[in-house]
Order: C-alpha cells, then sequence, then structure tokens
C-alpha cells in the first residue's frame, strides 16, 4: 500500500537584525537558533508528526538563503534524515512535486522563506483554509510576515490547510 503522507510547512528561524545597508543578515538569529535546536522537540523521535522526510531550500555558497537549511539541521540530526537542499527557493514546483511525490516512511516536512511558503503550497494544490479554521480569508494563502512559529498541516488530497497551530517553543511562542 502506498503512504499517503500529511505536508507540514513551516518558515525558518528568526533573522538577526538587518545590516547597516538595510539588507538581511545572513544565518539565523539567536532566538532563530534558539527555535532550531528546540524543533526535535517538536518534530523528532517520538512525536506525532512522524517526519519521514525533510525539505529546505538550497543555500547559497556564500551564506545567503541558508536559514531554512540552518532551522531543520538540528531536526535531520535527531531524526537520522539527510535534509533534501537541491530545490531552488523560487522553485515552487518543484519544491511542491517533492513533497507530493514522497511515499514514506513518514510525512514530510518543508522549511523554506515565509514569501514562497504560500507559492508551495498553492502549487501542491492548496486552494484555501478548511472552513473550521475561521480564518478571515480563508482563499487568501499568505504566511503571516511577524510570524516564525507558525505550522500549516496539508493533507490528502492537498487541497486545503486542514491546520494552522504553533511549534509552541516555550521562551518564543508563549507570548
Amino acid at each position: 500500500m502506498v503512504a499517503t503522507p500529511i505536508i507540514y510547512l513551516i518558515r525558518h528561524g528568526e533573522k538577526p537584525p538587518k545590516l547597516p545597508n538595510g539588507e538581511d543578515a545572513d544565518g539565523l538569529s539567536a532566538q532563530g537558533l534558539e527555535r532550531a535546536n528546540a524543533l526535535p522537540q517538536v518534530f523528532g523521535k517520538g512525536s506525532l508528526y512522524n517526519i519521514g522526510h525533510i525539505l529546505a531550500e538550497h543555500p547559497k555558497k556564500d551564506g545567503n538563503r541558508s536559514r531554512p537549511y540552518d532551522t531543520v539541521l538540528p531536526l535531520s540530526k535527531n531524526l537520522g534524515l539527510t535534509i533534501n537542499d537541491t530545490i531552488d527557493r523560487d522553485d515552487v514546483d518543484g519544491a511542491a512535486k517533492a513533497a507530493k511525490v514522497w511515499t514514506g516512511p513518514g510525512n514530510v516536512l518543508v522549511c523554506w522563506e515565509h514569501g514562497e511558503l504560500a507559492k508551495i503550497a498553492e502549487a501542491i494544490g492548496v486552494k484555501n483554509f478548511a472552513k473550521d479554521l475561521n480564518v478571515e480569508h480563508p482563499k487568501k494563502i499568505k504566511y503571516p510576515s511577524d510570524r516564525f512559529d507558525i505550522i500549516w498541516t496539508v493533507t490528502k488530497p492537498y487541497d486545503e490547510i486542514v491546520a494552522v497551530t504553533s511549534e509552541g517553543i516555550k521562551g518564543l511562542d508563549d507570548g
């Protein structure tokens, strides 16, 4: 029997402050590192998420775009999984395909830049948030720019986000 994995989509951990020239600094802030190091308690061995495959956007050699990879690295070590980091940030169709073709064992965790997460969800087939979630604009798929803790849950037939939850990391997501 072919498995029908659940796809979980998360944003990378928190960023460091902007550089004096206004550009984003590479890597994770102290809070982002704290989040990354806490993800094994959320998604790791024995969790109900049962992660079997991790996708993160391809980091550039100069350190740019490394936040998603850096965010899930402690989790990948905890689970003994190799991160699929072969897909470019802007290749939302490639990310969606890689998530959908996974047949297990386990479920899929996608960690990406927040601006592309909605596009990946749409490329997977998501058209809206489930009605019972009481989202203000259920047909507008958008990851909040001010949040780093949101988990989107997408189940077969992959046409709606069925749950929006928090990673619930103590000290980061509790107030």
